[in-house]
């Protein structure tokens, strides 16, 4: 028993006449006639009888009707149900990012590509999460695209790096480090302090950490965190300082930010998605988007 059997059985029980069934379903009669018996030897039953030149429905036929006319609206109704969610999903885009990134960078991105002529409809569903957490998550197609760290030792994830960020020393303002009201300020010059840090799910631990090592320093550290926001309150209250990224949540914080003299490598934020994957053509002028525009782009 196949579908086209189901549909040609049901037309013929519309029509009870084999030429007009034909003839509606742009097929020979014979090849109507060859599926119904086959068909009737399937179920072991006859469907249909001749009345003359026309045909009639069975008594059999008639039990068999309506399971017929529900399984075919049951798929009609599947069949528009994943052209109406696939519709949508070719027009939404999926795209992680990591919380400093959900402050500007990534708001202007989208405002910028969205009023691009024929960006008029696309759609966006967005997550956020530590660089960690999110490359996992992109691994197992919960997103399409990532805005995040690079995460090393990732061979299935591509890594396009778009914009440099600046690490910044941190203190409360009332810490001995600020009352110099120093703008500039050597790692050396802070190891005798206790830090606060980002949590090893962070792509910026590990960055950090270098800087330490390159260095030949090892930092007290007080307490973990795996958010900015976080770790800016805890800094205002003088529970340690924090080596962070230079957001715009600093200067409107009791906190005094300090330039970090000669921090070593450019720390860098990158747009991530996996090799194999294929995007869907919103996704896809997205990533266009963003890796052709990112370098022009000032981000306020």
């Amino acid at each position: 028993m196949n579908l086209k059997q189901l549909h040609y059985f049901k037309r013929l029980a519309e029509k009870q006449h084999y030429t007009e069934a034909a003839s509606s379903l742009f097929i020979a009669q014979p090849s109507l006639s060859h599926a119904i018996s086959e068909l009737e030897k399937e179920l072991g039953v006859t469907l249909f009888e001749k009345i003359g030149r026309n045909v009639r429905i069975t008594q059999c036929g008639k039990i068999f009707l309506p399971y017929v006319e529900n399984a075919l609206l049951e798929l009609e109704n599947g069949r528009l149900a994943l052209r109406q969610m696939n519709g949508t999903q070719n027009n939404t885009i999926r795209l992680a990012f990591i919380y400093t990134m959900g402050e500007t960078v990534v708001p202007q991105l989208i405002d910028r590509f969205i009023h691009i002529s024929g960006n008029e409809n696309k759609r966006f569903s967005f997550y956020q999460g530590t660089s960690s957490s999110i490359i996992e998550d992109l691994k197992a197609d919960k997103f399409d695209l990532a805005v995040c760290s690079l995460m090393p030792e990732e061979p299935e994830i591509e890594f396009i790096p778009l914009i440099s960020q600046e690490l910044v020393l941190v203190t409360s303002r009332d810490h001995p480090l600020a009352l110099c009201n120093e703008r500039e300020i050597a790692l050396e010059d802070t190891i005798t302090y206790p830090y606060i840090f980002f949590s090893q799910k962070s792509g910026l631990r590990q960055f950090i950490d270098k800087m330490f090592m390159q260095k030949k320093l090892v930092p007290e550290i007080t307490c973990y965190v795996e958010e900015d926001t976080a770790m800016v309150g805890l800094v205002s209250i003088n529970y340690g300082i924090a080596i962070m990224p230079r957001i715009s949540t600093l200067s409107h914080s009791n906190v005094h930010v300090m330039h970090i003299k000669d921090p070593g490598p450019t720390r860098y934020i990158y747009l991530a998605t996996r090799k194999d994957q294929i995007l869907s053509p919103a996704a896809q002028s997205f990533k266009k988007f963003v890796f052709s525009s990112c370098q022009l782009m000032t981000f306020k």
